[in-house]
């Protein structure tokens, strides 16, 4: 069909005020669309143009190329050119002319060409025709003028070319809006067609269709187009408009520009001068702009790749092993494993493993073992613990024998050097690649294991979590498939588990190891039981103990070590209570405890005894002397156990909850509040619950009816103020103010303490005083008078007729008090 043409050129002579004017309108055209297709006709002159150009130089000035979808659906394709002026115009000697086709919605071009192949249409004219003339998009048969020379022009632009490639794919995406426009710089004109004739080699047909562009533009910002070319003077205003400039005309860019894969190898392709393989590529699987088939292409043609072009096409095969025959697979494993490259990465070397996976058994040993080779050198000299390794028969023949004889003395080297700190992935890695390639590695297998042990708790500690850890997967396929180093590693981890249970529980919580042979493994089995323990047995820890000492299999006196870990695992953080201590202590001999260590912790359990247990009320009731008299044996027994193991501040607290005790039940030896002192020091820092028993069991029994007198004269006169101080609050507690209150004897004898000894220190005289005053005149207040009697009597028994005086002196004022304060009462009521 006759597509309509359009012809616009520069306004004639008196028409100011106008850019132009069309000339010539095909049919079809309407005025709407006129209006729509004007602004892209225009064509502004760069700065500088000349009065009167010569020819040349008339040639050098930029046309516009233009590419644009118009709002109604349909296209148009258009070329605006300077011309020689015959009088006014634009500018002194130079107007422009532009000629454009129109392509109704849904109309191919012609021959089903793209665009950018009208370039260099010999139909384009440069003046409005007086008849018809054949349309320009209608192009002779065969090549056209745009692609002859591209692979030079894209050798020139090697710097700049995987960064506009990846910028025109992106423009090129259906979503891509029109009003941010790629912005190509070059002096030339017709060197951003060239680049747009680059896009439609490289890019899939659908893609291209959609790059609008315009080769030429001083308003790159108002642009609609996709693509646009400006002259290097107008660059810095497009960067001013927040646009993507590429300067293509100057100064080669320092980095080459793109971590666009797909972009990259592209441009590698057109550098080897190889627009070919673009279609080639197109026919494997993937998508349009996927790396992985462009780069398989471009290996198998032997062009040289960086690493992720490398790794895209290793990574595409390995998830299409069916998609290449024989021969490219062969080309492919022989481009990724040339000797030559020495740039490779991590992830290049994953996707290579991936490769190998995905081929191995497929195709024959001899393709795949140049693969299998360059994994485990890798592996062994590049460090890289999460490549998938082959298998073992990937190595048998001479290829294999080479390997191993080149590797094994480093592989054997590392592994056994102690000095170094190897991760756990780098020894698992090592010890799978020795197994691989057959190194024996016997002698070294005690030493590696026994440093990596430690190491595994030590990595799982630092990263932290309680996911499983990155080493755990290589760690797993080890042991499944070395029963050598699992024997020996489950062994190295159950003889340090003593020392550490809690981290080897948590461990075995996030990595579930295979001990479930045959294997005795006491101390594993007892840290793989601990968490259902305590998960269904909740708070009682004597139950969770009892239930992870089953889990041993053995018993404490047979493995005292047992002892530790069950301890460890259950108390890891705290002091068993005394109750507990009780258990642990009968559970064992002390020679059991002994080796295992776990009598400190008993001795803990009863130096951090509570010293008191809150009342009904919630407020403190004072000593508790349930927990006291269980503190105090327990004591007594670690004393008597542990005599060698025990000393110092620990041994000292020991004897003081022994004296509390004997201060209770027996009748220790002289010197009671001496010893409280002598060993409080001893003890120091002493707990404060632990001061607190040996106070109150001291002045517990220097207020009993039975203490000796010796030994209140030396409390009373040592002057002691937290002992004093504790004597009186215990003197002031309910059961003392009863004892006062109904056993006369008892209240003599405290009268007379608390008169004794007016001199006895700073600290004494004013708490005696008090306590007669607020404790034993209120309990004397409430006796009969025949209990007063029995008490003055006593008191005159006890100690002389004077002191028989003070009494009823000391009693008579209180008497008189009260009446005094009785009679105040009754004249103040008068």
């Amino acid at each position: 069909m006759s597509l309509a043409q359009v012809h616009y050129t520069s306004a004639a002579p008196g028409d100011e005020g106008t850019a132009g004017r069309f000339t010539a309108v095909g049919p079809g055209v309407s005025g709407a669309l006129l209006a729509e297709i004007e602004p892209l006709l225009r064509h502004e002159l760069p700065d500088g143009v000349p009065d009167h150009p010569s020819d040349g130089e008339l040639r050098s000035l930029p046309q516009a190329f233009t590419y644009a979808a118009l709002s109604d659906g349909s296209r148009l394709v258009s070329r605006s050119a300077p011309v020689r002026a015959t009088g006014g115009g634009v500018g002194p000697g130079v107007r422009f002319h532009a000629h454009a086709v129109h392509l109704p919605p849904g109309v191919p071009l012609p021959g089903d060409r793209l665009p950018v192949e009208a370039w260099r249409s010999p139909h384009w004219v440069a003046v409005t025709p007086g008849g018809a003339i054949p349309d320009p998009l209608t192009l002779p048969p065969g090549p056209t003028a745009v692609s002859e020379g591209l692979d030079d022009f894209a050798v020139s632009r090697g710097p700049w070319l995987a960064a506009v490639l990846a910028d025109l794919r992106r423009a090129s995406e259906p979503t891509e809006s029109g009003g941010r426009p790629v912005v190509l710089v070059e002096r030339q004109s017709a060197d951003v067609a060239r680049w747009l004739g680059l896009a439609s080699v490289t890019l899939p047909r659908e893609s291209a269709e959609r790059l609008t562009f315009t080769t030429y533009t001083r308003r790159p910002g108002s642009s609609a187009a996709r693509v646009v070319g400006v002259l290097p003077e107008d660059a810095e205003a497009a960067r001013a408009a927040g646009l993507r400039v590429h300067v293509c005309a100057g100064q080669p860019p320092s980095a080459g520009g793109t971590d666009d894969a797909w972009a990259a190898t592209a441009a590698r392709v057109w550098r080897s001068r190889s627009p070919e393989l673009f279609r080639e590529a197109r026919e494997l699987p993937g998508e349009p702009f996927a790396a992985g088939p462009l780069a398989v292409t471009a290996l198998c043609a032997g062009i040289t790749l960086g690493p992720d072009g490398r790794a895209a096409a290793a990574g595409w095969a390995a998830d299409r092993p069916y998609a290449l025959d024989a021969k490219r697979t062969g080309q492919l494993v022989e481009a990724l494993t040339s000797p030559g490259i020495d740039d490779r990465t991590g992830p290049e070397f994953d996707a290579a493993g991936r490769l190998f996976g995905a081929l191995e058994g497929r195709c024959p040993a001899a393709a795949t073992a140049p693969l299998a080779a360059m994994l485990v050198t890798e592996a062994v000299r590049g460090g890289n613990g999460s490549l998938e390794l082959p298998r073992r028969d990937a190595f048998v023949g001479p290829e294999g024998a080479a390997v191993a004889e080149r590797l094994a003395p480093e592989i054997l080297t590392e592994l056994s050097d102690t000095a170094g700190t190897r991760s756990v992935a780098r020894t698992v890695q090592l010890l799978r690649v020795a197994r691989l390639l057959g190194v024996d590695g016997t002698d070294a297998l005690p030493g590696v294991v026994d440093r990596l042990a430690p190491a595994l708790l030590a990595e799982a500690a630092a990263e932290g979590g309680t996911d499983t850890p990155d080493f755990a997967p290589a760690l797993l396929e080890l042991l499944d498939e070395q029963f050598e180093v699992r024997t020996a590693l489950l062994g190295s981890l159950d003889r340090i588990a003593p020392q550490d249970p809690g981290a080897v529980a948590r461990f075995l919580e996030r990595v579930t190891l295979p001990f479930t042979g045959t294997q005795a493994l006491p101390h594993l089995r007892m840290c793989a039981e601990v968490p259902g323990a305590m998960a269904t047995l909740g708070g009682d820890r004597a139950a969770v103990w009892h239930r992870v000492l089953r889990a041993a299999g053995l018993s404490p006196f047979a493995e005292p070590l047992v002892l530790r870990t069950a301890v460890g695992l259950v108390w890891e953080d705290r002091a068993p209570t005394v109750e507990e201590a009780r258990l642990l202590l009968d559970a064992a001999t002390s020679d059991s405890h002994r080796v295992a260590g776990t009598w400190a912790r008993l001795v803990d359990a009863a130096l951090g005894a509570p010293a008191a247990e809150p009342s009904a009320t919630g407020t403190p009731a004072g000593p508790s002397a349930a927990s006291t008299d269980e503190a105090a044996a327990l004591a007594h027994d670690l004393l008597r156990g542990f005599p060698g193991e025990i000393g110092g501040r620990e041994r000292a607290g020991l004897l003081l909850l022994d004296l509390v005790r004997e201060l209770r039940t027996g009748a220790p030896e002289p010197g009671w509040a001496e010893t409280v002192r002598t060993l409080c020091a001893q003890a120091e820092p002493v707990e404060p619950a632990l001061r607190e028993r040996a106070h109150a069991a001291l002045v517990e029994r220097l207020l009993a009816p039975d203490r000796p007198g010796a030994e209140l004269y030396d409390f009373v006169h040592g002057d002691d103020t937290e002992l004093i101080a504790a004597y009186d609050r215990t003197a002031r507690t309910e059961t003392v103010r009863t004892r006062l209150r109904t056993q006369p004897a008892y209240a003599a004898d405290c009268f007379t303490v608390w008169t004794a000894h007016p001199h006895a220190g700073r600290t004494w005289p004013p708490v005696a005083a008090a306590l007669l005053d607020e404790v034993l005149r209120p309990a004397v207040r409430a006796m009969s008078a025949e209990d007063v009697a029995e008490v003055e009597a006593t008191v005159g028994r006890t100690g002389s007729s004077g002191r028989a005086d003070a009494f009823r002196t000391w009693n008579r004022s209180s008497t008189l008090g009260r009446l005094g304060r009785r009679i105040a009462g009754r004249v103040r009521r008068g």
